[in-house]
Parts: C-alpha cells; sequence; structure tokens
C-alpha cells in the first residue's frame, strides 16, 4: 500500500488559484498512475484529473478542464494540482489516489475506490 500525503489546501476568494500537492514518503509511485478527487459537503466524491505514470498524459473532469492542471515530478515522488479561476463550487475536501499496479490513467478515472489508495485529504475553501 502506498501511502500519500496531502497539502496546500486552505481559504481563497473566488478568481483565486491554490496549488495542491500529494506527496509519497514511503515509496515513489514513479510507475503508477495517480489523481485528485474531491468531496464537498453532502456529495459523494467525484474525480477531479488523472496523470499516467510519466506525466505526458492526462484527463480531466469537465468541471476542471481550462482551470486545473495535473503534474507530477517523480524525482520528487509528488504529483501536484494547480487550480486558477477558483469558484465557491470548488470548495472542497481534494483526495489525491494512487493505483496500486497500474500505470495509465484510465486505471484512475471512474475506479471504484477499492482499488486506490488514497491521501487523507486536504480542504479547499473557496469564498465568494
Amino acid at each position: 500500500q502506498v501511502q500519500l500525503t496531502e497539502s496546500g489546501g486552505g481559504l481563497v476568494q473566488a478568481g483565486g488559484s491554490l496549488r495542491l500537492s500529494c506527496s509519497a514518503p514511503g515509496r515513489n509511485p514513479h510507475n503508477n498512475a495517480m489523481g485528485w478527487f474531491r468531496q464537498a459537503p453532502g456529495k459523494e466524491r467525484e474525480f477531479v484529473a488523472a496523470i499516467n505514470w510519466s506525466g505526458y498524459s492526462t484527463y480531466y473532469a469537465d468541471s476542471a478542464k481550462g482551470r486545473f492542471t495535473i503534474s507530477r515530478d517523480n524525482t520528487k515522488n509528488t504529483m501536484y494540482l494547480q487550480m486558477n479561476s477558483l469558484k465557491p463550487e470548488d470548495t472542497a475536501v481534494y483526495y489525491c489516489a494512487v493505483h496500486p499496479t497500474d500505470n495509465t490513467f484510465g486505471s484512475i478515472v471512474g475506479a471504484p475506490p477499492v482499488n486506490l489508495n488514497w491521501g487523507p485529504g486536504t480542504q479547499v475553501t473557496v469564498s465568494s
């Protein structure tokens, strides 16, 4: 099991930016697909973005396209989510996830939660 830790959440005004980080201090997931999900109060967890093992292939939810950018630095065991033009509806707990055995972003998109390893989450709050 890959242990993950998110950071970078916080409170930001609408239109602002945040960069989330997801680190894997215990094991380098450089061969594994990774992704970001979020869960707003009273709603189910939803997919945000995914990236393949090399970082060259990415996939986004419609809500994230054009505003969010997922990337990774395998030399630092870290994945990022740059979020720009934030909206109040982006308010949620953001979770990073890694597929323990697959390296394609398809293994993240639509994956049953039990198939992934998860971080504890970081809160993002966007004020209007």
